[in-house]
């Protein structure tokens, strides 16, 4: 017989890096969930992507049981990591900050793909430029027709 979802929690925690402390304490402990298990299972699971921001979606149970799923890092983390960035600009429509090739758009599209709601690389490959250029990052070159 299936468990009984109780709920889901969203948090975005660095790899390798989950300890009780804000936000993953109170937001766990508030539901029920033994935090240091989650803690524990999680830095299992990422020891490959230590220090990258990584978004988790945690499933919990009228049991007080729990899962959780790991998805790629956001776009605009990827963005600046390429970039090599703090951050992105303040006025994105005056001051450009960077520039990316479409190429390593495609390579951010691809990686992320499992986790946007589209279907095709080139549409995914548009949501990633749009979210680019709302950060005063620029894509040089010309669209790839796929």
């Amino acid at each position: 017989m299936a468990k009984e979802v109780a709920g889901f929690i969203k948090l975005q925690v660095k790899g390798g890096a989950a300890n009780p402390s804000p936000p993953i304490g109170p937001a766990l402990g508030s539901k029920g969930v033994n935090i240091m298990e989650f803690c524990k299972q999680f830095n299992a699971r990422t020891q490959s992507q230590v220090g990258k921001i990584l978004p988790v979606v945690i499933t919990y149970y009228t049991d007080k049981s729990f899962d959780f799923v790991v998805k790629t890092p956001p776009v605009p983390v990827q963005l600046l990591e390429i970039t090599k960035q703090q951050k992105g600009s303040a006025e994105p429509n005056r001051k450009k900050i960077a520039t990316v090739t479409w190429e390593q758009v495609r390579q951010i599209a691809q990686d992320k793909m499992p986790d946007l709601n589209c279907f095709t690389l080139e549409s995914a490959m548009k949501m990633v430029a749009g979210t680019a250029r709302s950060m005063g990052i620029t894509v040089t070159g010309e669209f790839p027709g796929i």
